[in-house]
């Protein structure tokens, strides 16, 4: 049995799916943040659905689980901004402590959802390698950094951590992010005919499409254990770096009647890095990525045709995490530790 953290959100939902076609039973833990915000509903569900925030996490939530995806966080650099605090106790804190109550149980397998974001803002731009310099620039990619640090530490024969850092996602999931930079593009392209870069374009972003992503966990769980024991592994593909330009301009090519705005005005995200994918192929040799940029771009072009998307969904809060969360706490649904409210 897998224990999937997070299983309700945009990449989880795509990884239950992913995981229940291949025969493995699941269980899902997740606190239901983003409950009313899907595209449109998934069909394929947990064997076993937990409500509950990762910080509440007992024992008895890991009866008969033998590996953990670990997936939960706040899921994104501004959205972790928003309390630094709550951040490190939720991406840091409550990782540690699953993965040392895993270790506990006897769960050989602990896979967790890191992030390249940890490398910040490169000094060059030669690719970086898993032994590249750390350099985060957020709260969320400072939990990340910490939480590789103290996981590892609990290492042992019969315990056998992975960190996977993944590049930034994109791909239709039914709980869409519009706060992605491929997947907000292309929405901009469809709705407004505009596709609008704030900044001037050019810093670098490794991408993946989420079916990908969840291909490089799945090989991950399946994996000799010798071959992911403590290890790191930049989850992506070297030919998807991209600086942010290039990737418009491929909306642009793609998505119908819709010209590139360049507007270059200074964003707060400073960001960019890009990244050496060589050794993932190396270690996990069955990972075998089926999606590029452009087949994703009309992916998500024809699914928000199909599934009528509108353009005030690009202002409001539905598939914007932040704004999300910021509404839940205004109409006082979650309190101030985004804890839900009785």
């Amino acid at each position: 049995m897998i224990l999937v953290t997070g299983n309700a959100g945009y990449i989880g939902m795509v990884m239950t799916r992913f995981l229940r076609d291949r025969s493995y039973e699941v269980v899902g833990l997740d606190s239901m943040y983003y409950g009313g915000c899907e595209l449109y509903p998934e069909e394929v569900l947990p064997n076993k659905q937990i409500r509950k925030d990762i910080r509440e996490l007992e024992y008895d939530d890991l009866d008969g689980v033998s590996a953990v995806i670990h997936l939960a966080a706040l899921s994104n650099d501004p959205l972790g901004e928003i309390n630094p605090s709550l951040t490190d106790d939720i991406n840091f804190k409550a990782s540690l402590r699953l993965a040392q109550m895993a270790k506990e149980r006897g769960v050989e397998r602990y896979i967790l959802s890191s992030s390249c974001s940890m490398y910040g803002i490169a000094s060059d731009n030669s690719p970086l390698t898993e032994t590249g310099e750390l350099n985060p620039i957020t709260a969320y990619a400072k939990a990340k950094v910490k939480a590789e640090k103290e996981i590892a530490k609990l290492a042992d024969d019969s315990f056998h951590p992975v960190f996977m850092r993944n590049a930034t996602v994109y791909g239709v999931s039914p709980s869409l992010r519009l706060c992605l930079v491929v997947n907000n593009l292309v929405a901009w392209a469809y709705l407004t005919g505009k596709v609008a870069i704030m900044s001037d374009g050019t810093p670098w972003r490794p991408i993946i499409h989420v079916e990908d992503l969840c291909r490089a966990f799945a090989a991950a769980l399946e994996a000799p254990v010798e071959n992911i024991h403590n290890q790191a592994l930049n989850v992506g593909l070297d030919q998807e770096n991209f600086q942010v330009k290039d990737i418009a301009i491929q909306v642009e090519k793609i998505v119908p009647r819709c010209t590139l705005e360049i507007l270059n005005k200074t964003g707060p995200d400073e960001r960019t890095y890009r990244v050496d994918f060589s050794k993932i192929t190396i270690v996990l040799p069955d990972f075998r990525p089926q999606w590029n940029l452009q087949k994703g771009i009309l992916e998500l072009y024809e699914a928000y045709k199909r599934f009528g998307l509108v353009e005030q969904d690009l202002h409001s809060s539905k598939y914007f995490r932040v704004r999300w969360i910021k509404q839940l706490l205004e109409n006082r649904f979650l309190d101030t530790e985004l804890r839900f409210m009785n």
